[in-house]
């Protein structure tokens, strides 16, 4: 009779904390939204739309999309949303062995340019509740035209994001990146790379909700920056043809390996916010 009462009370203590948590994860990927946009609407001029979206089980998103002078096309989506997995796709997730109930919030950035001098740049995190919780997600950059500086400056801010937390983050983190992005039917990276994690449960929670929200900080800085330095540069339709040319490579990569396109579209997700990623031009030849 014991051990079922103190059963109970950790499982009562457990639900209640992870709520605590997932309120504060839905706070923070929101208030980082409102951040994103907030700085390229300063860079563009623009506005961006704002578009609901209900979940076909509980909960729902908002899509923000701006198209301006700067970015041609940039969305920063967020989500709340919980149900069940079909069986097919459970057993691909960790902490479903016991049950198919899910919780998952996450915000996801994708900036498509105007010029092919500016790369395109996507990022995101996440908090998802199985049997399990974890943190993912991570940030990485894809250049028409690759800038060694550029290079080097995204990855010192995402070295920034994870040194304070564990020197051994970085180089991990973006091993998983170059590894991810990658597509095997062209033999050739997305982009230049970033850092890329998922699983992240280190037992700690409140340290790992910290980096998660130390990378969302760092690439704000980090995308603000490069497009600040070459959003002026001139550019010639040769070079923008190159440009469509890359985004064919990342429409590949989103259709057929991110598995971020898999879960929405499995886990009855906006179509249209899934999409939200597709670049609004593109070439292949």
């Amino acid at each position: 009779m014991l051990n079922g009462t103190l059963k109970t009370i950790k499982h009562e203590k457990r639900m209640n904390n992870i709520e605590e948590k997932k309120t504060a994860a839905t706070d923070w990927f929101r208030s980082l939204r409102d951040q994103f946009c907030t700085s390229f609407m300063e860079i563009d001029g623009g506005v961006f739309e704002k578009k609901k979206w209900k979940h076909k089980g509980t909960g729902g998103g908002e899509m923000s999309v701006m198209k301006g002078k700067v970015f041609e096309k940039v969305g920063v989506n967020i989500s709340t949303v919980s149900g069940a997995f079909s069986e097919e796709y459970r057993s691909k997730i960790k902490g479903t062995e016991n049950s198919p109930n899910y919780w998952a919030s996450g915000i996801s950035l994708v900036a498509h340019m105007q010029s092919p001098k500016v790369p395109a740049f996507h990022f995101n995190t996440r908090f998802l509740v199985t049997g399990q919780d974890w943190f993912g997600g991570g940030a990485d950059m894809t250049p028409t035209f690759v800038n060694k500086k550029d290079t080097a400056h995204f990855h010192s801010k995402m070295k920034q994001a994870c040194d304070p937390h564990n020197k051994g983050y970085y180089p991990e983190f973006k091993k998983k990146c170059d590894e991810y992005f990658y597509l095997p039917h062209r033999k050739e990276s997305r982009g230049e790379g970033g850092i890329f994690f998922d699983y992240m449960n280190s037992g700690n929670w409140s340290k790992d909700f910290e980096f998660v929200k130390n990378v969302g900080l760092k690439t704000v800085e980090a995308i603000t920056e490069i497009v600040k330095t070459h959003k002026d540069q001139s550019w010639n339709e040769a070079e923008k043809e190159e440009q469509l040319l890359k985004r064919g490579r990342y429409v590949e990569f989103n259709l057929i390996w991110d598995r971020g396109t898999l879960f929405g579209l499995k886990t009855g997700g906006s179509t249209e916010a899934i999409m939200m990623s597709m670049p609004p031009t593109a070439k292949w030849k």
